[in-house]
């Protein structure tokens, strides 16, 4: 018993000290394993360096060659003047006055242009008159536009002659004296002024026929220093009668003027119309019933903010000689050749600041059972295709 009393405590004891040397040498060797690794990595990193900076200094990265750069699609100032081929599109019409609305503050063009004249026809189906204007226009592309309002309804059952296809913009219903009337003539300015290249503008009906040829019309209206929209002041029930005094302050009964719907004007008045939102919001809330917007809207609207550049009158003749709220229908027994050359030297007016004797362009109305002899009397009356 004495014996394994004395032995155990020894046993015990070396086997502690085994112990603490192996733990010991387990924690140097885990320490070496760290810092031999850590200095392996550092080692190499400093050798990649150095080989990168000898990289670089024998073979400097190659300059940028613009030859093999991307190049970027080129929108300069053709694709700015691009007139789409489709007059259609999906501007609502705050969005097509907004977009129409713009314009250059620089006068001088930088670029060779020929200057338009835009034709706008507000119909209720097709152009009555079409076969006519279809020579009137004959061998003169390039120098007129075509736009036409119809009635959504219309289904365009009738065949469109080649000059009108593709020529209806977007449209809404349109009621007559209705102001709903003026927002049309407002749609078709806006989708004309999206041409920067039509500089004048003329409202006709379906109704409508030219009284001379394209060349003398042409020249008529772009050398022409004044607009022409019918103004003037009128006493009674269908002139100041029509005015309404909720309309002032801003506009007067003394600023009210009646006129004619069917107007011509430069592109600057053009603009103008299109980028009206006071008047016209004033026209929407309080011309109603007998109140005509399309005889009142433009003639003050012009009398009042535009006078200096106004003719006052109209390029359109009418016959109201026989009364009533609409004007003369002509039909086929009407038509003479006579009647046509008397139109077309009616009375005198001012040109540009002189007396002229051509004071219509354009008449209406005709009924499309004239049209054959409106055909048969332009070549000779009209001198078309001269």
């Amino acid at each position: 018993m004495k014996t394994w009393t004395f032995v155990k405590p020894i046993y015990g004891h070396s086997h502690f000290l085994h112990l603490l040397s192996f733990i010991f040498l387990f924690s140097c060797g885990i320490a070496t394993g760290i810092f031999v690794t850590s200095y392996i990595k550092t080692v190499s990193f400093n050798l990649n360096v150095t080989q990168f900076s000898f990289s670089a200094e024998e073979s400097p990265l190659p300059e940028p060659n613009n030859h093999t750069a991307v190049q970027m699609p080129r929108v300069g100032l053709n694709e700015y003047l691009k007139v789409p081929e489709s007059v259609k599109h999906d501007m609502n019409d705050e969005e097509l006055r907004w977009r129409a609305s713009m314009a250059p503050n620089v006068d001088k063009f930088p670029f060779d242009r020929v200057p338009k004249v835009a034709f706008m026809f507000l119909t209720r189906g097709p152009v009555l008159m079409a076969p006519l204007w279809e020579r009137f226009f004959k061998g003169h592309q390039g120098f007129y536009s075509i736009y036409v309002h119809s009635n959504p309804s219309y289904n365009e059952s009738d065949p469109e002659t080649p000059v009108f296809h593709g020529r209806r913009i977007p449209s809404k219903e349109v009621g007559w004296g209705k102001v709903n009337m003026i927002e049309a003539e407002r749609r078709l300015l806006g989708n004309a002024l999206l041409d920067l290249s039509n500089q004048r503008f003329v409202l006709l009906s379906e109704t409508c026929i030219p009284l001379f040829n394209f060349s003398t019309i042409y020249s008529y209206l772009i050398n022409s220093t004044t607009s022409f929209v019918e103004s003037y002041d009128l006493e009674g029930g269908v002139g100041r009668g029509r005015y309404s005094p909720r309309m002032s302050p801003e506009i007067s009964i003394n600023q009210w003027r009646k006129g004619s719907q069917w107007f011509e004007m430069d592109r600057q008045l053009a603009l103008q119309v299109v980028s009206d939102t006071k008047y016209f919001s004033i026209f929407r809330r309080y011309c109603k019933g007998s109140c005509y917007s399309d005889e009142h809207y433009l003639p003050t609207f012009v009398s009042m903010k535009h006078s200096e550049k106004n003719s006052n009158r109209t390029l359109t003749w009418v016959d109201w000689s026989r009364g009533g709220p609409h004007p003369t229908r002509y039909v086929r027994s009407e038509v003479t050749a006579e009647l046509l050359v008397s139109l077309r030297s009616k009375s005198n007016c001012l040109y540009n600041g002189n007396s002229n004797s051509t004071c219509f362009l354009f008449a209406r109305k005709f009924l499309p059972t004239a049209l054959y002899r409106l055909l048969t009397f332009a070549p000779k009356v009209m001198h078309f295709n001269i």
